[in-house]
C-alpha cells in the first residue's frame, strides 16, 4: 500500500475518536471501520485498502502483535437484476442493423438465448433445421455441457439469406477469414453499434438479448424448468431471478379477495 494512503487511513483513525492511534483499543479500531462502512457508505475495497494501511501502523510501528481483531464486517452482496430490453426495443435494433451478418448474429443470440462465446462458436451443422425439430445445438457450452435451444422459423429465413451471400464454411459466424470464428470483442461491438443507432440508452451488453429471451418467455407463460433447460444453467435456483424483473406476469391476476367476492356475489 502507497505510504500516502497509509497515511491518509490513520489520520482517519485519530481524527475520529480525537486521539493519538496507539492509545485506542482493537475495538475501537473495529467499530471505526464499522461506521466508515455502515453510516458513511464507503466503499468496502476503499475500506479494505484503509484497514490494510492502519495494521501496517500498529504492527510495524507501534509494534502491536494482536492486529488480527481489527477485520472488517462482512462485505455487503449485492445481486444486481440483469437489464432486459423490451420488445419494442428489441424490434428497434433489429431494425436498426443493415449490414446482414451483424442482424443474424444478433437475431440468433436473442432467438435461442445464448450467452456471447456460445453464439460466436455456433457451426452450420448446428443448425437443425428439420421442420420436426427446429432447435439449435449448443456444444460445450458453460460447465461442459451440450444442450439444445430453440430455432425461430423468422430467424431460419434469414439464416437461409445469410448463407447464400456469405457461405459460412467452419464457423457459421466467422471473423477474418474462415478458420477462426467472430470474436467476443467484434460481437460486443456489433450490440453497442445497434444500440447507439435504435436510441437505446439502458446501461446494457450484448449479454442482454439472453436476459430478454428468459424475460420474454416468462411473458409468454413458459416455465422456469424449460426456460433453465433452454439457458442452459446449471440449477434453476440461477433461473429465478427472472421472475424478480417480469411484474408484467402479474397484471393479469387477481387477488383471492377479488375472487372470493365473486364467488359469494354468486350464491346470492
Amino acid at each position: 500500500m502507497h505510504k500516502k494512503s497509509y497515511v491518509t487511513a490513520v489520520k482517519g483513525l485519530a481524527k475520529f475518536y480525537n486521539l493519538s492511534p496507539d492509545l485506542l483499543t482493537s475495538d475501537q479500531v473495529y467499530f471505526y471501520f464499522r461506521h466508515l462502512i455502515t453510516e458513511r457508505k464507503m466503499n468496502w475495497s476503499t475500506c479494505n485498502n484503509y484497514l490494510s494501511g492502519v495494521i501496517y501502523f500498529y504492527k510495524n510501528i507501534c509494534q502491536w502483535e494482536d492486529v488480527g481483531r481489527f477485520g472488517l464486517p462482512p462485505r455487503p452482496y449485492q445481486k444486481k437484476l440483469p437489464v432486459t430490453l423490451s420488445i419494442e426495443e428489441i424490434q428497434r435494433l433489429f431494425a436498426a442493423v443493415t449490414n446482414l451478418k451483424h442482424r443474424v448474429l444478433l437475431k440468433t443470440t436473442y432467438s435461442a438465448g445464448l450467452r456471447v462465446s456460445e453464439v460466436i462458436s455456433l457451426m452450420p451443422h448446428h443448425i437443425e433445421s428439420d421442420p420436426s425439430r427446429m432447435l439449435i445445438r449448443v456444444e460445450q457450452g458453460k460447465g461442459r455441457k451440450d444442450r439444445y435451444t430453440l430455432l425461430s422459423e423468422e430467424l431460419l429465413e434469414e439464416l437461409r439469406l445469410y448463407w447464400k451471400k456469405y457461405h459460412p464454411q467452419k464457423w457459421l459466424f466467422p471473423g477474418y477469414g474462415q478458420d477462426k470464428h467472430l470474436s467476443y470483442a467484434a460481437a460486443r461491438k456489433v450490440f453497442m453499434a445497434a444500440k447507439k443507432k435504435a436510441n437505446i440508452t439502458k446501461p446494457c451488453c450484448i449479454h442482454c438479448l439472453r436476459h430478454s429471451f428468459a424475460t420474454h418467455l416468462l411473458y409468454q407463460g413458459a416455465d422456469l424448468y424449460t426456460i433453465s433447460h433452454l439457458l442452459g444453467h446449471k440449477s434453476i435456483d440461477t433461473t429465478t431471478i427472472y421472475l424478480h424483473i417480469t411484474p408484467e406476469r402479474f397484471v393479469k391476476l387477481k387477488s383471492p379477495l377479488d375472487r372470493l367476492e365473486l364467488e359469494q356475489g354468486g350464491d346470492k
